[in-house]
């Protein structure tokens, strides 16, 4: 990934789809939380009950990225959708964007940038468990260049073209997209708001522990894993990407607690928890070389294939 996006250095990102409890539905590969990248928006999170990964701490949800604004400094975020999709004087809200998981009664959008995986795993589970049965009332409608150009009972998969958007609705969502015919003019309008401060050029989905230099209640402090963190100064000036192995006898890893403490020793007031485990890795380019190094000793004993990852580039 980091070679593919021309980075110096990069350690793994967000928790992701890992693993599926759904019968002929496959994990779609995808992150838990929101992405930006270069200024697009690329997805947003799932409902709580359904993400991958330790408990979150209290305060904390699948809306919370490290995020570098337009402003240039970094800074930890909260980020949600505002979108809609209207035909005529119906206009119903967007819940989702190219996500795994979608709100019971929401509708979701999906764009190219969701790739080929299947839409049916967004109707699965529920906001109270991600091993909840799939919903048998959805709706998918394909939408190219404003038209509607199809509607089915079931969502697909398959790649989107580049002007296609596919809708996808479960319960109420979906009696709301029953309203649309092939042939209908429709307007899709949907964007990542951050709950506070400028717009984000760049996010990815993990959870705080900590903020303004203190740790947040409620951390783990029993489970050794290798971890994977990020923190960011008061200033929003410096980021710091830290991987910690484990499951080895070498290391056997930190708790977050342990964690969010070293990250705050060098430096930092705000800490975000990445992806731990086996996906924990990072890569370094060294002076002159053609291709990154994995740096660490991952705990599967060779890099996982994961969702996103955070990238260091050089400065333009």
């Amino acid at each position: 990934m980091a070679d593919a996006a021309g980075a110096l250095a990069g350690v793994n990102g967000d928790f992701f789809n890992i693993s599926s409890t759904h019968p002929g539905i496959p994990a779609t590969g995808a992150a838990v939380g929101p992405a930006v990248a270069a200024g697009e928006d690329l997805k947003t999170a799932v409902p709580d009950a359904q993400r991958f990964g330790p408990a979150l701490p209290p305060t904390t949800s699948t809306r919370d990225v490290l995020g570098v604004g337009v402003n240039g400094k970094a800074r930890l975020a909260e980020l949600d959708i505002a979108g809609t999709v209207s035909r005529g004087e119906d206009v119903f809200d967007i819940e989702g964007y190219n996500t795994y998981a979608l709100a019971e009664n929401g509708i979701a959008v999906f764009t190219s940038e969701w790739g080929s995986a299947n839409r049916v795993r967004a109707t699965c589970g529920s906001d109270t468990s991600r091993k909840a049965p799939c919903s048998d009332e959805t709706e998918e409608v394909v939408v190219r260049d404003g038209i509607v150009i199809g509607e089915h009972d079931r969502p697909g998969e398959g790649p989107i073209a580049e002007d296609t958007v596919v809708l996808v609705g479960r319960e109420d969502g979906a009696d709301e997209l029953e309203r649309f015919d092939p042939g209908d003019r429709v307007r899709v309008k949907y964007r990542l708001v951050p709950a506070e401060g400028p717009p984000l050029s760049f996010a990815v989905g993990g959870f705080p522990i900590a903020r303004d230099g203190a740790d947040l209640p409620g951390l783990d402090a029993k489970a050794l894993a290798p971890r994977t963190a990020a923190g960011v100064s008061a200033d929003g000036r410096t980021v710091w990407l830290v991987v910690v192995d484990g499951r080895s006898d070498d290391s056997v890893g930190m708790t977050v607690a342990e964690l969010a403490e070293l990250v705050r020793s060098f430096g930092a007031t705000d800490v975000i928890n990445l992806d731990g485990g086996g996906s924990s890795t990072m890569v370094l380019r060294e002076h002159g070389a053609g291709s990154v190094t994995v740096v660490n000793d991952p705990s599967d004993g060779r890099p996982r294939a994961v969702a996103n990852g955070v990238g260091v580039f050089p400065r333009r």
